[in-house]
């Protein structure tokens, strides 16, 4: 069994209004040396290992955890998971 870790980000075309509104929050709160906010997704899966991992993870990303269209992705396979 294998963890995999998914980061799922806007892509930067993409106006990203929750990352604007926490960056006015922060320069609100006296952080203004914060230029940029961008909100993402983090997705934790556990996986039987197999020969074909990579192409099963990239799978479940297209066609369920990310909308391709105006988000990317990339994951991390981690070390066998102690079940």
């Amino acid at each position: 069994m294998k963890k995999v870790k998914v980061f799922i980000t806007l892509k930067e075309s993409v106006l990203d209004p929750q990352g604007q509104a926490v960056k006015e929050s922060l320069h609100n709160m006296d952080y203004k040396n914060v230029n940029d906010v961008r909100i993402g997704k983090y997705i934790e899966l556990e996986i039987e290992d197999s020969a074909n991992l990579h192409q099963q993870i990239e799978e479940l990303c297209d066609k369920m955890l990310a909308n391709t269209v105006i988000e990317n992705y990339r994951y991390e396979v981690l070390e066998e998971v102690q079940s």
